[in-house]
C-alpha cells in the first residue's frame, strides 16, 4: 500500500537512522544534531549562527536553541563578531568540547563505516547524493 509513498518511507528510514545515531552520541550527552553542530564548530571555529544554519540546513531559531543548549553544557562560547555588529556572533569551541573533539570525529567515522557495511558503498554514496539533490529540488 505504501511502496510509492515518499512521506512514509522517508520517515521510516529517518526513525531507523535516528535510533542508531541517538545511541552513538548518548555517551556524550548530545543529540546527533547537537553533536554535528559541535563538530562543525570544532573544525571551523568562529562561524556565525547564520553560517551554521546554512551549512547544516537548519532554521535560525533551531540553531539558536542548539547553541543555547551547547552553551549551557559548556561546549561553545559566543564571541563578538569581527564586523562590529553585536548580532553577528562568532561561535567558538571551549576546552571542554576540544577534549572530546577526537572522540566525536571517531564516532562519525564509526557510523559511516557501519552504514557502508549495512548499505554498501555505492548505495550509500548514491543515497546521500540523491537525498541532497531531492531536498534542493523539492522546495
Amino acid at each position: 500500500m505504501f511502496e510509492r509513498c515518499l512521506y512514509f518511507n522517508i520517515n521510516a528510514l529517518t526513525r531507523a537512522v535516528n535510533r542508531i545515531w541517538d545511541e552513538a552520541f548518548a555517551e556524550f550527552d548530545l543529540s546527533p544534531s547537537h553533536a554535528y553542530l559541535l563538530r562543525l564548530v570544532l573544525t571551523t571555529p568562529g562561524l556565525t549562527p547564520k553560517q551554521i544554519g546554512q551549512e547544516l540546513k537548519l532554521e535560525k531559531s533551531t540553531v539558536t536553541r542548539f547553541l543555547d543548549s551547547l552553551g549551557k553544557k559548556g561546549f561553545i562560547l559566543r564571541k563578538s563578531g569581527t564586523s562590529g555588529d553585536a548580532r553577528e556572533q562568532a561561535i567558538c569551541p571551549t576546552k571542554k568540547s576540544e577534549k572530546i573533539a577526537t572522540q566525536l570525529e571517531e564516532k562519525g567515522k564509526q557510523l559511516y563505516k557501519t552504514m557502508l557495511k549495512n548499505i554498501g558503498q555505492t548505495e550509500l554514496i548514491s543515497l546521500v547524493k540523491n537525498l541532497r539533490n531531492i531536498e534542493t529540488n523539492i522546495k
